[in-house]
């Protein structure tokens, strides 16, 4: 099934906004659905698909996307932004496959470590992420034991960040 992947381009912008919404089951609530929707403007569709990555399933139905990038600031990071799976598809290595490629990918280009992070309420992230080797960063307080940097992207926007080093 990930034979399927490819480079995103601009035309797939609606297709991934369009399942935002649905893929995190409503994660957060409102707040939660109008903070997914501001995530992907078009321009990552026009300006980061190199290192970007889109699953289409027989059909033409979307599987899954990873959206990342290599830090302009700091060469040897690249920082995964988005990620999403369809639930049918979840616990299918899938994910699993896409971020393996990124790391591949940016490691090709001189990436050592790679970024991510993952918002309070989304556990699901925060084991995934652990099990693909992801270290949790060290936050500004604690929730069930787990770091977390509190305000991380605005008021109440709260996140866990991750670390992984790349050979």
């Amino acid at each position: 099934m990930i034979e399927n992947v490819r480079h995103p381009v601009e035309d797939d912008h609606p297709r991934v906004v369009a399942v935002l919404v649905d893929w995190w089951d409503g994660i957060g609530g409102e707040t939660g659905d109008r903070y997914r929707s501001r995530l992907l403007p078009r321009l990552f569709f026009q300006h980061f698909t190199d290192t970007s990555y889109v699953l289409d399933l027989p059909g033409g139905e979307l599987g899954a996307f990873l959206v990342g990038f290599v830090s302009q600031s700091r060469p040897t990071v690249g920082y995964i932004h988005v990620v999403g799976v369809a639930p049918r598809l979840r616990r299918t290595g899938v994910g699993a496959a896409l971020y393996h490629r990124f790391c591949t990918d940016t490691a090709a280009r001189g990436v050592r470590e790679v970024h991510a992070i993952t918002g309070l309420a989304n556990r699901r992230s925060v084991a995934f992420h652990t099990g693909l080797g992801f270290t949790l960063r060290p936050g500004d307080t604690e929730v069930d034991g787990l770091p977390l940097h509190r305000d991380y992207d605005g008021p109440g926007l709260d996140a866990f960040t991750f670390v992984k080093h790349l050979p």
